[in-house]
């Protein structure tokens, strides 16, 4: 989250055109079903959220996100912190998305200065707290491990391994278009690759020019970004919209090429979102959440 069965697929995320608060729920973002394809839209947040105004249509906030609801989003995850630091929407932000129906979960930022050890203590902390804390609707609460790319393959496997001592729980696997961990990934011997691949792979590509370098050639798919890290079989969950920070205003990054075909906004949202995809039915989803996440109730 920067500021930004296998057959072939051929899908539209969600809606092909851009709506308007004129027309209230108009074009379902909820996945186009293709043969065996499904695929369920689920939104990140974190203290920068919600963004800006920038459009008419309908908001949301961090204690009410029934507008990202209504738009067809079957979970959000929230960060619960970065680097040492707790974020103080987080608690808001999975009580509403509870309230509203959609499946919560939580994401912690993983940095190099602070040990991967200690950062995962305190992922566990806040999510054993948010768990106790309420009476929940939702089964289970997710967890995501989202690693920076500076990152080395024994810190994300301390941090992997120490939510799952603690919790019983393999949080999944964000990483961002990064050549500096596609090369490590990439040299890392067998027994290294199986124990990253027992995290599912969230990867982030806001579009099919980006991720180009000296080394890697942009990946233009979300298929060819999990062969170039070449532990992954294939993708779980994908962000294709994000956002760039310009004088501080947001920009919406949104992945629309080729068979991917995605409006700027969600739905008939006022303002950008941060947004995900995940591979598989709702009842995939459902357990999905449930192995990866503590339970709830």
């Amino acid at each position: 989250m920067r500021r930004l069965l296998l057959l072939p697929i051929v899908f539209l995320l969600v809606h092909c055109r851009e709506t308007t608060s004129t027309e209230p729920n108009a074009a379902n973002p909820a996945a186009t079903n293709a043969g065996s394809g499904e695929f369920q839209q689920i939104i990140n947040v974190s203290a920068y959220d919600p963004k800006e105004r920038q459009r008419e249509g309908r908001s949301y906030s961090q204690r009410d996100v029934s507008a990202l609801a209504d738009n067809g989003a079957r979970g959000l995850i929230a960060r619960a912190g970065k680097g040492g630091n707790l974020d103080e929407k987080c608690s808001d932000f999975v009580a509403a998305a509870d309230r509203a129906g959609m499946l919560p979960g939580l994401y912690y930022r993983v940095q190099k200065h602070v040990s991967p050890v200690s950062q995962a203590d305190q992922f566990v902390d806040r999510a054993q707290s948010l768990a106790k804390g309420r009476s929940w609707n939702a089964p289970a609460l997710l967890l995501c491990g989202d690693y920076d790319g500076d990152l080395s393959l024994s810190a994300i496997l301390s941090f992997m391994d120490r939510v799952e001592k603690r919790t019983g729980v393999i949080p999944i696997t964000y990483l961002e278009n990064s050549q500096e961990l596609k090369l490590l990934t990439r040299a890392a011997d067998p027994e290294t690759k199986a124990r990253l691949r027992r995290a599912p792979y969230w990867l982030a590509l806001y579009s099919h020019t980006s991720g180009a370098g000296p080394v890697f050639p942009a990946p233009g798919t979300p298929e060819n970004l999990a062969k170039q890290y070449d532990v992954w079989p294939e993708w779980t969950m994908w962000q294709y919209g994000g956002v760039e920070w310009s004088n501080g205003a947001s920009r919406p990054k949104v992945f629309s090429h080729g068979r991917y075909q995605n409006a700027t906004y969600f739905g008939n949202l006022d303002r950008p979102t941060e947004r995900n995809v995940f591979k598989g039915s709702q009842a995939a989803l459902n357990a999905f959440w449930k192995k990866h996440g503590i339970a709830l109730r």
